[in-house]
């Protein structure tokens, strides 16, 4: 992959880490005001734990990436 891809990959990725830092921050908000024990609140950690595998997902490929950009080396195109 040409240098100038993987700088636009790893700008997407870290744009999809940041949002997913979002979602987490908003889905944790949201339990805290959900009564305890109520399906709702099941419901809602369920998404949140689905939230938090989707992150590591975006970290390690945001992570992946960096580590491509810099095995091209800052003059390679």
């Amino acid at each position: 992959m040409k240098r100038a891809m993987i700088e636009e990959h790893l700008k997407q990725a870290e744009a999809h880490v940041l949002l997913g830092e979002q979602h987490i921050a908003q889905q944790r908000e949201l339990i805290s005001r959900i009564g305890k024990g109520s399906e709702d609140e099941c419901d809602a950690v369920h998404l949140l734990k689905t939230f938090q595998e989707l992150q590591r997902e975006h970290v390690s490929h945001r992570d992946w990436l960096a580590s491509e950009l810099l095995l091209k080396g800052e003059d390679e195109d």
